[in-house]
């Protein structure tokens, strides 16, 4: 990421692909990160090195699957899809995410 693109928080890019792809369904890898970064306004790129671990380590958690198929452009690619583990998933990372944002929002309103 460049020095204009905001760092996302660790843990935060589980998130963002679980929900993307509750969201869009199945997509391969390059769309599923445009399709990030276009809902993001342009402030985070991603690159080939923090997306495609993070897509392993959530089929290793059984959250999302993989299928070969064609895509736009005619190639073979793999497509990522949400797994009924993965949709229970991102309820989780959900609850988690208000609760570490509600918890950060209190101390940014302490004013003493």
């Amino acid at each position: 990421m460049s020095k204009q693109q905001t760092d996302i928080p660790y843990g935060t890019l589980d998130l963002l692909i679980l929900k993307t792809l509750e969201t869009m369904g199945a997509m391969h890898g390059y769309a599923l990160a445009r399709r990030i970064e276009q809902v993001a306004g342009r402030i985070l790129q991603l690159s080939q090195g923090s997306l495609y671990p993070a897509l392993v380590r959530l089929q290793q958690e059984g959250w999302i699957q993989t299928e070969w198929g064609v895509s736009d452009t005619n190639r073979k690619v793999k497509f990522f899809s949400l797994t009924k583990a993965g949709r229970k998933q991102l309820e989780v990372e959900i609850q988690n995410w208000d609760k570490a944002t509600a918890l950060v929002a209190r101390f940014l309103e302490t004013t003493t």
